[in-house]
């Protein structure tokens, strides 16, 4: 089981047959960059020769695949990992796949040399497709892959312009819906802490709070933003920041329900009541929405039918190959507890 065939050649035999390490044949069958043209010609020249046939091209010949797709975390600060949003999404796309019979695999890409990295092994057939979360403004992978005609499908987007399949939620409406309700609470003095601003999410959910202060006829407080990185500790420094800046704040739109836990302690600290004083939004509506005291109310985004959209996104895209780009954007909706 598992021995080399009688006269069956060896990636050594080729490699030596075509005067290359055997690296080099490696790299020309997995179709990896930075071999010279010449060279991939003289080992393709000594795989038709002796008949060598590698395994990845015998299973490609066999119809059969990976079966494998790989979920690929972009986040270059580990503490993002700690967040719930991470847990939830895995959950949800390890749910979405359970009856598919396909693996999921993570890994973690933070840098030009892991991107190349990457790249060259999905291309070498380890796995079928690639769903990408958490992926920062002018980062090269989305576009790398689809040159390598890699089923891909994006959980958000980098800009207004994405052109690679993804799912994401509506970040610009659900902002909208939460900055709209603490204006039906009577509130008039309402700040934001954003996530941060090389996220596309983060930036919608901004927009959204401006354009609800706009419709309302508030449009000149603008001032009343600071920004944090999605945790608490962040939105503990944020929400200290904008009582010094802003003392008559009475109201406060998170972009996560960790930052909005983080502005609760804050908040406290300084001795004003919620929902007394300060009325505070969180945003995703995870299990720590109804730990905070008081519980918080949050725009809930659907986790589960994200995870579902993307898979349902991807298995299409290797099913049927890329015919047209597919964009799904889920709707929000505000959760009220006791925060407002």
């Amino acid at each position: 089981m598992g021995r080399r065939r009688p006269g069956t050649p060896t990636l050594e035999e080729v490699a030596a047959h075509a005067q290359v390490g055997r690296g080099t044949v490696s790299r020309v069958i997995n179709n990896a960059a930075g071999v010279k043209e010449s060279t991939r010609r003289a080992v393709q020249r000594a795989i038709d020769e002796l008949g060598y046939v590698p395994n990845l091209a015998a299973r490609s010949l066999a119809g059969r695949r990976a079966d494998a797709v790989a979920l690929v975390m972009t986040e270059p600060d580990w503490r993002q990992f700690a967040e719930p949003f991470f847990s939830e999404i895995v959950s949800s796309l390890g749910d979405a796949l359970t009856d598919t019979g396909i693996q999921l695999l993570l890994t973690l890409v933070r840098s030009d040399a892991e991107r190349q990295r990457f790249l060259e092994y999905a291309r070498g057939g380890r796995v079928d497709g690639v769903l990408l979360m958490s992926v920062h403004g002018g980062d090269p992978l989305p576009d790398m892959l689809a040159e390598a005609r890699m089923p891909t499908v994006l959980l958000g987007r980098r800009s207004g312009d994405e052109y690679v399949s993804y799912v994401d939620a509506d970040n610009i409406g659900g902002a909208r819906s939460a900055v709209s309700h603490l204006l039906q609470r009577g509130r008039r003095v309402i700040a934001t802490i954003t996530g941060p601003l090389d996220l596309y999410a983060a930036q919608c959910r901004l927009r959204g709070y401006h354009e609800a202060l706009a419709s309302a006829g508030l449009e000149g407080e603008q001032a009343r933003v600071a920004e944090s990185d999605f945790t608490a500790e962040s939105g503990r420094r944020a929400m200290a920041e904008l009582i010094e800046r802003h003392p008559d704040i009475d109201g406060v739109v998170a972009a996560s329900d960790t930052t909005a836990a983080g502005a609760l302690e804050a908040l406290r600290a300084a001795g004003r009541r919620v929902p007394e004083d300060v009325a505070v939004i969180g945003f995703d509506d995870f299990p720590l929405a109804q730990r905070t005291e008081p519980r918080l109310t949050t725009v809930r985004q659907p986790i589960e039918e994200i995870g579902r959209a993307m898979v349902r996104l991807l298995l299409e895209e290797m099913e049927e190959g890329a015919v047209a780009w597919r964009h799904v954007i889920l709707r929000t909706e505000l959760v009220v507890r006791d925060s407002t």
